[in-house]
């Protein structure tokens, strides 16, 4: 009996484990509860997990609300409308992200750690929030958040979420790739607080905050916004807002306000373009040219407001502008809010701004002058044209390596500055190039350690005593203006590097104190105190003081009016010449010449070359080879004038001038000159006041 009891009790075991495999499976992970029969109906829903809504094609209207814990999951191929307000939140198990306000006595508000999605909308469905009126959001707002309400149901959009709201909102953190978009006129805000792995598309129809002063905004992810109403840019106290994506506008009407605390600032990085392809998904513009071209309805005019803010144009990786465009397809407006507005042009390459910065209100830029100051970077390559006249009232200041073309010689692309403000100023540490191909250009008040190049066939008159920039002044082609009190005193050196380059220096003259060379013509009286190179011709009077030199080149110095000398006459650059006149002065006024230089009276007999100041048609300075034979029967001796003559039985011959170079380069400067480091600090060696002490 045992043996038999004992056996039934195994079977019956094995029996009843069997029995249980069979009546009750393994567990599995349950799907999201599906609500979509509730929804059809209108009933309320009470999230207690996962849940998820298929929606049919075509537009289904919700009255009803969502409420409880857990997540909601829109489906299907149809867009799902949310007239009333819905409230839920995630289960606890799942709240992860803290929020926070540092900031002191300007608070602003961080996420870190996000929280999963509450609301996903899957690829294929849409999910629109209100009807046009003021409810419809899905969110919970536990936060004590400053000037906004933080939602805490952040939202994943890889199909379609449309905002049809008029009130304010904010969608928490947004993720996914798909299209968020906005109806235009509907005048409802949306609030884009933090930073967003986003990478889809938003459609801005009426009004978006990109940061505001209690919140920093970032879309790292997001490469192309289409914007059809005014997107607004703001920053906390001493922060820095990127934007790095291209904006588009497709319509009429659309513009980009910026602004900024103290301390904080703004970067656009990409480019405002029109766009005529692409529809809401992927903007983008058929044709790049389209963008300087006037539309039907001006469909592609679009602009910026820049008030009281400190704005980056470009983050030094680009050299595509922000605003490509002319008056008639763009504006820009530098406006003074809490203070005046600073825009930078930051670029790795060429760009070139073919529209004017004003002040006025929208497109009416040019009723006022702007109220701000432009930066050009010193960013390597960073190389801006201003092809339009700017109405800003404020200072331009090109930092070291940056240049700043007014003009792009281009017919209809002249450029310039507005100089009527109080505050106008140039600071150019960089390189200021002029090139205006018909309209006239006058500035002053330009200060720094760059260089200025006059290139532009029309003429630029600099004006007034705070013209001390330090750095080169080129003229190479059309004419540079000096006028009431303007000099190029503080200019390193001046260069007219072609015939056809004029440097007009009025009534007062030119006093030269640095170095002057070139082939161009110097207009009205000059005076040199510096080095002057032959080359060149002055269409006035020319007076060499004591401290003055004469270098000597190829060609002579032409002279019109009367001359004085002075100084020092530098022979040791002159090249090879075929002549026995060496022209240096070519004097084509009335009167002889007044003067010498020091050491070398008329007649100045030289080892190898006379000195005369009657030279030409009588007024002319020249040095002239000797005529006499060497002393030496064997041996060549060079000449003042180069010719090398040589003795042998009984006759003599000249063969020529090819030692120009070494005859004055050489015999008359160490005959005549001492180094110029004796007297200058320079390697040159010069003839001229030493010359008798080197005869003796």
């Amino acid at each position: 009996m045992r043996s038999l009891t004992h056996t039934t009790a195994a079977a019956a075991g094995v029996l009843a484990a069997v029995a249980s495999l069979l009546v009750a499976p393994p567990a599995v992970a349950a799907g999201p509860r599906d609500v979509t029969a509730d929804v059809l109906a209108d009933r309320d829903v009470t999230l207690t997990g996962d849940t998820a809504v298929t929606v049919p094609p075509g537009t289904t209207t919700y009255d009803g609300v969502f409420r409880g814990e857990g997540t909601l999951t829109v489906r299907g191929s149809g867009t799902l409308i949310l007239t009333r307000d819905s409230d839920f939140t995630l289960p606890e198990s799942r709240r992860r992200q803290r929020v926070r306000t540092p900031g002191g006595n300007h608070p602003y508000v961080t996420v870190a750690a996000p929280d999963p999605p509450a609301v996903t909308v899957e690829r294929g469905a849409t999910l629109q929030y209100g009807n046009g009126g003021t409810t419809g959001l899905i969110g919970h707002f536990p936060y004590n958040t400053p000037a906004f309400r933080l939602n805490q149901d952040n939202i994943r959009v890889d199909g379609t979420l449309r905002l049809s709201l008029r009130s304010a909102y904010n969608l928490g953190t947004i993720s996914g790739s798909g299209l968020i978009t906005q109806p235009r006129f509907l005048w409802g805000t949306w609030d884009l607080s933090g930073t967003h792995p986003f990478s889809g598309m938003i459609d801005n129809g009426t009004q978006l905050n990109a940061g505001r002063p209690e919140y920093a905004t970032s879309l790292p992810r997001v490469r192309k916004i289409l914007n059809q109403g005014t997107w607004t840019v703001d920053t906390p106290l001493g922060r820095t807002v990127t934007m790095g994506m291209d904006f588009y506008q497709r319509e009429y009407g659309s513009d980009i306000n910026v602004q900024s605390r103290p301390g904080g600032k703004v970067v656009l990085a990409g480019q405002y373009s029109w766009s005529d392809r692409g529809g809401d998904t992927d903007p983008s513009l058929s044709d790049p040219a389209l963008n300087w071209t006037p539309a039907r309805k001006n469909v592609n005019k679009r602009g910026t407001n820049i008030k009281g803010a400190n704005v980056r144009w470009g983050d030094g990786t680009t050299n595509r502008i922000f605003m490509p465009g002319t008056a008639e397809t763009v504006y820009i407006n530098l406006l003074a809010a809490r203070s005046r507005s600073r825009l930078t042009f930051d670029y790795d390459g060429p760009v070139t701004l073919c529209a004017p910065i004003g002040g006025g209100r929208f497109h009416d830029t040019l009723s006022a002058p702007g109220a701000g100051d432009i930066v050009i970077a010193g960013t390597p390559g960073n190389d801006v044209t201003f092809a339009a006249v700017q109405y800003y009232d404020g200072s331009t200041t090109v930092e070291k390596g940056a240049v700043l073309r007014l003009g792009s010689g281009k017919r209809g692309e002249d450029g310039g500055l507005y100089t009527g403000g109080a505050l106008y100023k140039v600071v150019n540490n960089g390189s200021l190039v002029l090139r205006n191909r018909n309209k006239s250009l006058t500035l002053s008040r330009i200060s720094g350690s760059g260089s200025l190049t006059q290139s532009g066939a029309a003429t630029t008159t600099l004006t007034g005593g705070a013209v001390t920039y330090t750095g080169t002044t080129t003229v190479s082609r059309g004419t540079l203006v000096l006028r009431q009190g303007a000099t190029l005193t503080r200019s390193k050196a001046i260069r007219l590097t072609s015939a056809g380059a004029r440097l007009d220096a009025g009534r007062a003259g030119l006093r030269v104190s640095t170095t002057l060379s070139g082939k161009g013509t110097v207009t009205g009286a000059l005076t040199n105190e510096g080095t002057v190179t032959t080359g060149l011709t002055v269409d006035g009077p020319y007076t060499q003081g004591p401290k003055g030199s004469l270098l000597l080149r190829d060609k002579p110095l032409k002279v019109s009016g009367a001359v004085r000398l002075a100084g020092d006459l530098d022979v040791s650059a002159a090249g090879s010449r075929p002549a026995r006149e060496i022209t240096v002065l070519d004097n084509k006024g009335g009167s002889k010449p007044s003067g010498s230089f020091t050491g070398l009276k008329e007649g100045a007999r030289l080892k190898l070359a006379d000195t005369t100041y009657r030279a030409g048609d009588g007024n002319d300075v020249a040095l002239t080879a000797e005529t006499t034979p060497s002393r030496s029967p064997t041996a060549p001796e060079a000449s003042s004038s180069g010719a090398v003559t040589s003795r042998s039985a009984g006759a003599s011959e000249d063969v020529g001038f090819g030692w120009w170079p070494y005859a004055l380069g050489l015999a008359l400067v160490v005959s005549l000159a001492v180094p110029m480091a004796t007297r200058r600090g320079q390697g040159r060696r010069r003839g001229g006041r030493h010359g008798g002490r080197a005869r003796q």
